[in-house]
């Protein structure tokens, strides 16, 4: 099994990663998923009409198959699917990394430690003060923010988190 580069989660689509949380947010699972189990789910939710129709409709359910086909050729099977999903800031979050980014006097962009720096400093304070973020939403935004850090460093760039919608 070969453990996937930090930055095998940027490739999987949003889809994909939302399938794949849910299986790993399941409390009815006994094991972690892995990507068979994941890749075993697509194909059971693709009727046999569906596989008809994907020489017809190449666009429309092969491309969530044929993207867990490709993860499972290059990680195996056995990969956690853990490490697979994309993580991405939520709104509230993606607003305070906006402002750190905004409020950045250094030529570099702001890593997930330097915005968890610039929210111990007093930004969520601010923020909230202006009326930017919820005020009852500081310690929400320190445990999502240090659950960023923990699974991908305090050095990854804050800004590849940030949700756009």
């Amino acid at each position: 099994m070969m453990k996937p580069a930090t930055d095998a989660a940027t490739r999987v689509g949003s889809e994909l990663s939302a399938l794949i949380e849910t299986m790993v947010d399941d409390p009815d699972r006994e094991a972690p998923p892995t990507l068979e189990d994941v890749r075993s789910l697509v194909h059971h939710r693709s009727s046999a009409a569906d596989r008809r129709e994907e020489s017809l409709h190449p666009q429309q359910r092969a491309s969530l198959l044929a993207e867990i086909d490709d993860l499972v050729e290059e990680f195996g099977g056995d990969a956690l699917a853990i490490d697979f999903i994309t993580a991405k800031a939520s709104e509230q979050l993606s607003r305070v990394i906006e402002f750190a980014i905004e409020a950045s006097r250094i030529k570099h962009q702001p890593t997930l430690g330097m915005v968890r720096d610039a929210m111990a400093a007093g930004l969520i304070a601010r923020l909230a003060g202006d009326g930017v973020i919820e005020p009852d939403q500081d310690q929400t935004l320190v445990a999502e923010i240090d659950a960023l850090i923990e699974r991908h460093g305090p050095d990854a760039l804050a800004e590849e988190y940030m949700r756009f919608e």
